[in-house]
């Protein structure tokens, strides 16, 4: 599967840059103790670490802040999913545990403050392309809502929009029955390629241990 930036998101930002990895015959279920444990255990520690910040004076948080505003969103109303757990957790209302892969794509959010989609490769039809999305582009989301796509920042295939660092859609959300899945990491302007290669690999090998599988990763810039 090919993924590329468009050129007039490369236009607006110049320095923006994906890591993309690519699973193959994993095995989805419900997370074991020790994923379920870290998740919950890095929450709490977060809680406390939050008591006396405000979640928009984290440098991974107010850097995809400012990347919404350049896109012509508003971050106060179009919060990314990287705030937004974040927020949730300053409030201690805790994610909850979902399955393996959701858990853990919530946790590398958590952990390195940045926006973090992962998808069912087999729900996807043909090229992906990160662009702005349309006026009038819009999806059911995983919350729930039909969510404007103007101006945020999406993926797209040969169907249409089906992820974004807002809100990714229900048409290619993984479950148990996924056994290919792609996962988007929104890295941060500031990251030097180096540090990005490193942390997409241990992410990768993270996953491939919870999961079993394939895998292979590459950094997408424009």
């Amino acid at each position: 599967m090919e993924i590329r930036n468009s050129l007039e998101l490369c236009s607006l930002l110049p320095n923006f840059q994906i890591g993309v990895i690519h699973y193959h015959n994993i095995q989805v279920g419900a997370s074991p103790q020790m994923v379920k444990g870290r998740l919950q255990m890095f929450q709490e520690s977060l809680f406390f670490d939050l008591e006396e910040k405000n979640v928009t004076d984290l440098e991974g948080i107010k850097e995809w802040r400012q990347i919404f505003k350049a896109c012509g969103k508003d971050p106060n109303r179009y919060r990314h999913s990287a705030e937004a757990l974040y927020r949730r957790v300053k409030k201690q209302n805790y994610l909850q545990p979902v399955n393996s892969s959701i858990d853990l794509n919530n946790f590398f959010s958590l952990q390195y403050e940045i926006p973090i989609g992962i998808y069912d490769t087999d729900k996807l039809k043909g090229e992906v392309v990160i662009r702005l999305g349309d006026d009038g582009e819009e999806y059911i989301g995983l919350n729930g809502r039909s969510n404007s796509l103007h101006h945020l920042m999406v993926s797209v295939d040969d169907e249409g929009p089906f992820g974004s660092p807002f809100v990714d859609s229900e048409r290619t959300c993984v479950t148990e029955s996924t056994k290919n899945a792609v996962q988007i990491v929104y890295l941060r302007h500031s990251m030097p390629i180096d540090e990005a290669k490193q942390m997409i690999e241990s992410l990768m090998n993270m996953f491939v241990q919870v999961h079993g599988g394939e895998s292979e990763f590459e950094i997408i810039g424009c």
